[in-house]
């Protein structure tokens, strides 16, 4: 299974950007659809984007539609979540995960981001 370890995230004032990124371990990288996926204090964890195993479609939440852009480097095993016109709304532990048989089987740890009004 691949192994995912996120970085990017922190603080940032309302209408700022940021980029996620999500360095995966394993040669099945390139085989997996990948998401990204967020959880606020007190919510339940939040479907954000997802991004096919070619890279070729994507798919987001409404709530991020138009402000967020997912994509991959298969070359270099790694996801990016792309955040701009940040929202206090947005704030939230984002994290990776991989697909695989038509379910996630890998997340990785979660990397804080935090907006400020």
């Amino acid at each position: 299974q691949v192994q995912l370890v996120e970085s990017g995230g922190g603080l940032v004032q309302a209408g700022g950007s940021l980029r996620l990124s999500c360095a995966a371990s394993g040669r099945t990288f390139s085989s997996n659809g990948m998401a990204w996926f967020r959880q606020a204090p007190g919510k339940e964890r939040e479907y954000v984007a997802f991004i096919t195993s070619s890279g070729h479609n994507t798919n987001y939440a409404v709530s991020v539609k138009g402000r967020f852009t997912i994509s991959r480097d298969n070359a270099k095993n790694t996801l990016y979540l792309q955040m701009n016109s940040l929202k206090p709304e947005d704030t939230a532990v984002y994290s990776c995960a991989a697909a695989a048989d038509g379910r996630y089987v890998s997340w990785g740890q979660g990397t804080q981001v935090t907006v400020s009004s």
